[in-house]
């Protein structure tokens, strides 16, 4: 399910959401100045360990803060120069990508930066952003699309524009994006999604479902259900939720990949954190935090705690996770971690264990002392690559987001910094910034798309990290797996 450099890519598993602490302590305001300023730890074990290999020094807040802005405008300016109105650039060749179907458009780039614009000021390319879609973003176009990634680009951008520009054209583009994704909810026999639906006709196909796919829905469906007083996006994400819980095995933990027409396990493998179950567990946290609904809540803790009990690998003094059989807790499959995965340091810290989270995010920081940036996969009993490439992935910086904003530790403003310069030492092309091929310890050989999810999340975790922009509310901001401002935009 990873996304590949190639055209059309493959839908990539899920990814990770950025919300408050539980504790809500994480960064207060200063009085009158709208400027937010870290809090420190407030409970034992919530200050990490600084990961090796961080820089001895950051510059200024305001330094960092310019130079990250200037590299999103940079990369965004390759993608309107040539791709405009296309889903994604091509910065090397000039071309174009269409990410959900050939021929057909969504603008996606347009739709993933909707809300970043807005936190980073650019008012005047917020407005294009904004004239385009409102315009041109068709929603009844004859094209299967992935569910998954519909849901979270496209109704989840949509929201988050409509959040941050108060425009009721966008919730309503987001509803009927929505409205047209729902019969690969209603048309299931068990209520878990198809993973494909065709947007003019509502054909669904698609019973193989990662768990992922089963459960990244709950934050968007649920906040638009909220927003327009219709329970049915809810409703159906609540079903499919329903539908797989009932399916844990007697260890509390679920498979891989189920059928959605039957309710059966395809794979019997416990894989979280990996893809392509990560999201579903980040889902249950987020939509509780965002909702206020308790029992999502409840699930995520339930669910988690048999992860952390059966699949916890530590070697080397770093902690993993491996896959087990899921009925049985015995051990499957090679020592992999992709590193989508490294959102879960943030998960877990978020969930309430920041000593877990900080520990994980060592782990990958030390993955990170060996490459120049981090590859799509290792072996974690070596620290070498599995897969090699480099896709432009946000979910360590999103971690370290979700740490800082937690703890307050500087080590984590650090860690995200080094990362940023290996971006932009790296991956950075006169067209803006492109995806690698081939990540080894010492050189990096490039690809040519810049993904969408790009102008969603990568340097706007480093944004909100050094500019303490008040357009955003570093107390109760709530962001989802596509890194969508989904509450606190000011």
């Amino acid at each position: 399910m990873l996304r590949h450099a190639s055209s059309p890519p493959l839908p990539h598993p899920s990814r990770r959401l950025v919300l408050g602490s539980a504790a809500g302590t994480a960064l207060l305001t200063a009085a009158g100045t709208g400027v937010a300023t870290a809090a420190p730890a407030t409970r034992a074990g919530a200050r990490a360990e600084a990961p090796s290999g961080m820089p001895r020094t950051l510059p200024a807040d305001a330094h960092a803060a310019a130079a990250v802005r200037a590299e999103y405008l940079h990369s965004w300016r390759g993608y309107t120069d040539v791709a405009w109105g296309h889903d994604e650039v091509r910065p090397l060749s000039g071309g174009h990508n269409d990410f959900f179907a050939d021929g057909r458009t969504f603008g996606l780039s347009i739709v993933e930066a909707l809300d970043t614009l807005y936190l980073m000021g650019c008012d005047h390319e917020l407005a294009r952003a904004r004239s385009w879609v409102e315009a041109h973003l068709d929603p009844t176009q004859d094209a299967d699309v992935h569910v998954f990634e519909a849901v979270i680009r496209l109704v989840g951008g949509l929201l988050a524009g409509y959040r941050t520009t108060r425009s009721q054209r966008l919730l309503a583009r987001a509803r009927e994006f929505a409205d047209r994704l729902l019969p690969a909810f209603t048309s299931s026999p068990t209520g878990i999604p198809y993973t494909h639906v065709n947007l003019r006709t509502g054909r669904a196909h698609g019973r193989a479902v990662g768990l992922a796919e089963a459960g990244t829905n709950m934050m968007e469906f649920g906040l638009l259900s909220r927003l327009l007083g219709d329970a049915r996006y809810y409703d159906a994400s609540m079903r499919a939720y329903r539908a797989v819980l009932a399916r844990r095995s007697s260890l509390g933990l679920l498979g891989t990949t189920i059928d959605a027409e039957t309710g059966r396990w395809l794979d019997h493998t416990s894989n979280a954190p990996n893809p392509p179950v990560d999201s579903f567990y980040e889902y249950l946290w987020g939509g509780g935090r965002l909702l206020g609904d308790a029992q999502l809540t409840r699930w995520y803790h339930q669910l988690t705690k048999p992860v952390l009990a059966h699949q916890t690998d530590v070697r080397g003094g770093l902690t993993w996770y491996h896959g087990v059989d899921a009925a049985t807790g015995a051990r499957t499959g090679p020592t992999h971690q992709s590193e989508l995965a490294s959102f879960y340091a943030g998960l877990l810290a978020k969930g309430g264990d920041v000593r877990r989270g900080a520990a994980y995010f060592r782990s990958w920081s030390a993955v990170l002392n060996r490459y120049p940036v981090l590859p799509e996969s290792i072996d974690y009993s070596t620290l070498t690559a599995v897969d090699p490439a480099g896709q432009l992935r946000p979910e360590y910086a999103n971690s370290a987001f979700d740490l800082w904003r937690i703890t307050g530790d500087v080590a984590y403003k650090q860690a995200a910094w080094r990362w940023f310069e290996g971006l932009r030492t790296h991956h950075r092309v006169a067209g803006g910034y492109t995806i690698a091929t081939e990540v080894d310890s010492s050189s990096v050989r490039l690809g040519d798309l810049t993904p969408g999810y790009w102008f969603a999340e990568n340097l706007k975790y480093l944004w909100l990290m050094f500019s303490r922009t008040p357009r955003f509310d570093y107390r109760n901001g709530i962001l989802s797996t596509e890194g969508k401002v989904l509450a606190g935009a000011r």
